[in-house]
């Protein structure tokens, strides 16, 4: 009785790790490029557009945002990177939060990595221009259009 009950466990491990392994692999990642302008004195407001390319496709993708904190000024900052862990390109919806400090005066370089709720891993870098400064908490909503 021993044996059989080691064995169905031994298969039951087994189905539980293939199961794991078979949804990361069919994870998958895109490339996505957005702008984003922000202003704001205290409390502040971003907005902007963008596109994801996933699987050869192009999908636009809407950027809304509010921050809190300290916040003074205006910018744009153009994003590229890549997005991972995606099955489809709604994975990329959702709402990624950030705290950050930082202070932009006619252009500076930014990279960051940010994570929604469904797993969606952005990794960008950009560039800003304006005059702004901040330490604030930030909300980035973006939306598939």
């Amino acid at each position: 009785m021993p044996i059989r009950f080691a064995s169905a466990l031994r298969v039951l491990v087994a189905v539980a790790a293939l199961a794991v392994l078979s949804s990361a692999v069919h994870a998958d990642s895109g490339g996505i490029t957005f702008r984003v302008f922000k202003a704001g004195f205290v409390i502040g407001a971003s907005g902007g557009d963008g596109t994801l390319t996933f699987r050869g496709k192009r999908y636009a993708l809407g950027i809304g945002g509010v921050s809190y904190g300290f916040t003074f000024g205006a910018s744009e900052t153009r994003f590229r990177g890549t997005v991972s862990n995606i099955r489809r390109p709604s994975d990329v919806a959702g709402v990624y939060a950030a705290g950050g400090a930082g202070a932009a005066l006619g252009g500076g370089a930014q990279a960051i990595v940010l994570t929604n709720q469904k797993g969606a891993v952005l990794s960008l870098a950009g560039q800003s221009v304006g005059a702004i400064v901040a330490a604030d908490l930030n909300g980035l909503v973006i939306t598939v259009q």
